[in-house]
């Protein structure tokens, strides 16, 4: 997850900076979304508890946040993760 918080600089949703970030599946768990990193966002607590179970596209666009603007970002946040942790590849220890 601290990639991700770094990658997003702030809130996913609605960019918010110097609050606690919690963890947000953008496909709910209960619409059959998993806590996998292409999934999980940081969102803030007033985004998090708003958008509760809600599809993302239309939790945004009831908020009237930027639907486009979010899903690019997702695409983008969710390739350049990829490429540092390819899957079936164990993460990086220190050691």
């Amino acid at each position: 997850m601290a990639a991700a918080q770094a990658a997003w600089g702030g809130c996913a949703y609605c960019g918010a900076v110097g609050r606690p970030l919690q963890r947000d599946c953008v496909l709910p768990v209960s619409r059959g979304g998993r806590y996998t990193a292409d999934n999980v966002v940081p969102a803030c607590g007033s985004c998090n508890a708003s958008k509760c179970n809600a599809e993302v596209t239309t939790w945004l666009r009831r908020k009237k946040l930027d639907e486009r603007a979010f899903l690019q970002r997702h695409a983008e946040i969710r390739a350049a993760l990829a490429l540092q942790h390819p899957p079936g590849e164990p993460p990086a220890t220190a050691g």
